[in-house]
């Protein structure tokens, strides 16, 4: 799992004297005691994006499903409908 991290870091171009820079900064505009609620709230986002898109995942495939069954319905019903058809003549 740690060559994941690294490799998504070097497609950026990130490297360790990079990641520091940046720490340092965040350090000094939002101050020691606002990074943890920062970093909590950056992974509740995180969290909820996940779950919406694997919702939105699911109510697709179960629109498929549901469109599926509805098509075989009609498919059935024509039948009948144009035996009424035909015995009426």
């Amino acid at each position: 799992m740690n060559s994941v991290h690294s490799s998504i870091l070097a497609i950026f171009g990130l490297g360790a004297p990079e990641l520091i820079i940046i720490f340092a900064v965040l350090l000094l505009l939002f101050g020691g005691a606002k990074l943890p609620g920062l970093a909590k709230g950056l992974g509740q986002s995180i969290r909820e994006f996940k779950k919406a898109s694997s919702d939105t995942a699911k109510d697709d495939d179960d629109e498929d499903e549901d469109a599926g069954k509805k098509s075989a319905k009609k498919k059935e019903a024509k039948p009948a409908a144009e035996a009424k058809t035909n015995g009426d003549n």
